[in-house]
């Protein structure tokens, strides 16, 4: 239990009805958990707005309130009026928690793609180099070797609070998360103390949420504004608006890049299936990771344990050893000689990455087909971008199901066809099913020939109709490879 003035330290209040001294036990801002022991943070989400709900938690017993606005309360309430419950709500789940975050060498990771990767082969380096590590990502949560499933790339702030006090708890002494731009926008990171921040790049993604391209630069932005003068801020300086990113951060401003002048630099020397080898800032490394966006991951990881403070020789020699995060450039050759990838790339840039990847290693003499898909209730204007850089980069292409969520799935296919040009139409097919979408490539495939499935990666489920059904793409591949005899 502690008092709902300790849990308001920091936060920016307006006005206050009733006493602070009040004992919390709890913080909610779902109004079904707010009880007698809880604070309600009344929060305005996208769809549901808190203070509509404030009647029903006093009738639940609630009797502490936080709100953004005047509301009437009966005899006995306590109303903390706040400027922004969003962010309130972040300060006093760190407050709650006995801020955590502090006792943390907490990194965040933000831009549009390589965020997992990037934060999950940090906590494998960390892991191989002794340190109890604790990891916060779209796959999966990690405490040390303990898993804990994943919801949203970055938890609620009452959730991450929670998550990182057990890692302190538990002698964790680092922790890597990714930060997302919803997670910016909705200041699911605010009263966070973050020892450093990453950018990796932006592209165009999130625009059904973020409305303008410069909003979502701007949140994005956000995150390095708020770092503290004693974090590092690394940016990749090839992304256009890497050096943007940095403008007015009080942190240290680092950088690193492939084609750049950069603090930290790396050259591709080799891209083969077998790994990359890298001229890392000036010492050779080959890793098993394959393709350019991948260099930029392990610089990015470079770079970051090197503001650390960590040996530059064992960060090299355990770099070599990390494999690929699922669901990422994950591959696989079947008996007949057929090559398998599996990749998340579910936005224009990084599908295009990889098949720029896959055509980078190819012999030539090879068929590439791609199956690809959009998902349902998202950014619509990307769907004919992603169709055409399929076309574009592949030999035989076909456009299927992602998550189409409360979509038609034929219709969302139908907007992809609108960026399949007169001279690829013939080579792009249209199946709805994805599990028949892959069996098809399967089937038209020969030896030597690559098969890129893309959109899903690590994703273990298909939502329909506001349905999870079970479906792995990798475990399906595998399964449809063995029951053609492929």
């Amino acid at each position: 239990m502690k008092t709902l003035k300790d849990i308001l330290y920091g936060v920016n209040i307006s006005a206050v009805t009733g006493n602070t001294g009040d004992q919390v036990g709890a913080i909610a801002f779902d109004s079904r958990k707010a009880d007698a022991n809880t604070v309600f943070v009344a929060i305005k989400g996208v769809a549901n707005d808190g203070h509509d709900y404030i009647n029903q938690a006093v009738k639940q017993g609630c009797k502490v309130f936080v709100v953004s606005q005047p509301i009437t309360a009966p005899a006995g309430i306590t109303v903390v009026q706040v400027e922004n419950t969003h962010k309130a709500l972040g300060i006093m789940a760190s407050n709650f928690y006995d801020e955590p975050s502090a006792e943390l060498q907490l990194v965040g990771v933000t831009g549009t793609n390589g965020k997992t990767t990037i934060a999950t082969l940090l906590y494998g380096l960390y892991s191989e180099l002794g340190f109890k590590t604790g990891l916060i990502s779209t796959v999966v949560n990690k405490i040390a070797d303990r898993d804990i499933p994943s919801t949203h790339t970055t938890p609620d702030p009452v959730q991450l609070n929670a998550l990182l006090r057990q890692m302190v708890d538990e002698g964790c002494s680092h922790c890597f998360m990714e930060v997302s731009s919803h997670a910016l926008h909705q200041q699911r990171v605010a009263g966070l103390t973050f020892a450093g921040g990453v950018f990796t790049n932006i592209t165009h993604d999130h625009l059904d949420y973020h409305k303008t391209f410069r909003e979502y630069i701007d949140v994005k932005k956000s995150f390095f504004d708020y770092l503290p003068k004693g974090a590092f801020a690394l940016t990749n300086v090839d992304d256009k608006n890497g050096e943007v990113m940095l403008q007015n951060t009080q942190a240290k401003k680092r950088s690193y890049a492939l084609k750049s002048m950069a603090d930290y630099k790396a050259k591709v020397l080799e891209n083969q299936f077998s790994g990359l080898v890298l001229n890392m800032n000036g010492t050779e490394l080959w890793a098993r990771l394959i393709g350019d966006f991948n260099a930029y991951n392990l610089l990015a990881v470079y770079a970051v344990s090197q503001e650390l403070g960590e040996d530059e020789l064992e960060v090299l020699t355990v770099l070599s050893k990390l494999n690929s995060v699922d669901g990422r450039f994950q591959y696989f050759r079947s008996p007949s000689g057929i090559t398998a990838i599996i990749d998340y790339a579910h936005t224009p840039d990084a599908l295009e990455n990889v098949l720029k990847t896959i055509d980078n290693i190819r012999t030539k003499n090879e068929t590439v087909y791609t199956v690809v898909g959009c998902g349902g209730d998202r950014d619509v204007t990307k769907r004919p971008e992603m169709a055409a850089i399929a076309c574009k980069l592949s030999d035989k292409v076909i456009l299927t199901s992602d998550n189409p969520r409360s979509e038609d799935p034929n219709a969302i296919i139908e907007d992809m066809m609108k960026g399949v040009d007169a001279v690829s139409f013939k080579k792009t097919l249209s199946i709805t099913d994805r599990a028949q979408a892959i069996k098809t490539a399967i089937s038209m495939a020969e030896e030597d020939d690559i098969i890129l499935i893309a959109g899903k990666g690590h994703e273990k489920y298909q939502e329909i109709k506001g349905v999870r059904h079970d479906f792995d793409d990798l475990a399906t591949t595998i399964e449809l490879f063995n029951k053609l005899n492929k």
